[in-house]
């Protein structure tokens, strides 16, 4: 046996596929890789993962961390892949609004307060918004008339008609650009339902294109995506940047994004501008 193939695993009788090894090969498929190009990335032998992937060896916890770091596998898909190896999840998933995680939130407070008067959100990996400054809100409510969004989730929001989508001047463009997002999630994290569940309901909108349907491997997105919204004969537009926090040790941490907008033209400051005087800020 070869020294790079120490630390892979006992041999076990049995030589059913396991849970593990299903997950491997489904992620090996998701990042294009051969067996052969796995092990060498995770320094092992093609055979020694081979009896990983069919259940004839029981991989390490250090096996599965040199596999899920190959894959580059985030924390709660790593969490996943122990549990089916048979081991204890290692990464904590605390929630955001708890002492533990009281200086990422505080963190997270500048940044939304720095970037007034221009909206920002805090977002999980569902798109759900966990968090909000006071612009985002002036901003919805205006381009909605006061009406309220019928979802927590900007994914929802943009594609239903009866929320944000009529408001969105270049609407296609950018939902496009989200179902792009979305398929290649889906497509990164096989095993992930929850985000596959969210592509199906928003293709289900009316009005979304059949094309959307199937992942565009094609498509070269614009180097940057503007959002238009819209009200009367008004127009705000906007160019985002992501924010995320480096090296995460914690679930919760490593699929936050922090999203913020900026306005691409002088009438798009102005209006943010305005209609913070207009709410006292």
């Amino acid at each position: 046996m070869q020294a790079m193939d120490t630390a892979v695993a006992r041999l076990t009788p049995s030589a059913a596929p396991t849970q593990v090894g299903a997950l491997l090969r489904e992620w090996r498929a998701a990042r294009r890789l051969s067996q052969l190009d796995l092990a060498l990335d995770a320094g092992l032998s093609a055979r020694h993962l081979s009896c990983v992937e069919t259940g004839k060896a029981q991989a390490s916890r250090e096996v599965i961390a040199r596999l899920a770091d190959a894959l580059e596998m985030p924390l709660r898909e790593r969490n996943a892949l122990l549990v089916a190896a048979g081991y204890a999840p290692k990464y904590p998933e605390t929630a955001l609004n708890t002492p533990e995680l009281s200086q990422v939130r505080r963190a997270i407070e500048f940044i939304l307060a720095q970037q007034e008067p221009y909206p920002a959100f805090v977002l999980n990996r569902r798109w759900d918004v966990l968090m909000a400054n006071a612009a985002a809100m002036r901003v919805n409510a205006y381009v909605m008339r006061g009406k309220p969004s019928a979802h927590a989730n900007m994914i929802r929001q943009f594609f239903d008609p009866e929320d944000l989508r009529p408001a969105v001047a270049n609407w296609e463009e950018v939902a496009g650009d989200l179902i792009r997002h979305l398929h290649d999630e889906v497509a990164a994290a096989p095993g992930d339902a929850a985000a596959r569940a969210l592509l199906d309901e928003v293709l289900a909108y009316p009005g979304v294109p059949a094309r959307w349907r199937h992942r565009d491997l094609g498509a070269t997105p614009t180097p940057l995506l503007t959002t238009v919204l819209r009200r009367d004969e008004h127009l705000l537009r906007f160019f985002s940047t992501i924010t995320t926090f480096g090296t995460p040790r914690d679930v919760t941490i490593d699929e936050l994004h922090i999203e913020c907008c900026f306005p691409v033209d002088d009438a798009t400051a102005e209006l943010c501008r305005a209609l913070a005087r207009d709410a006292g800020g």
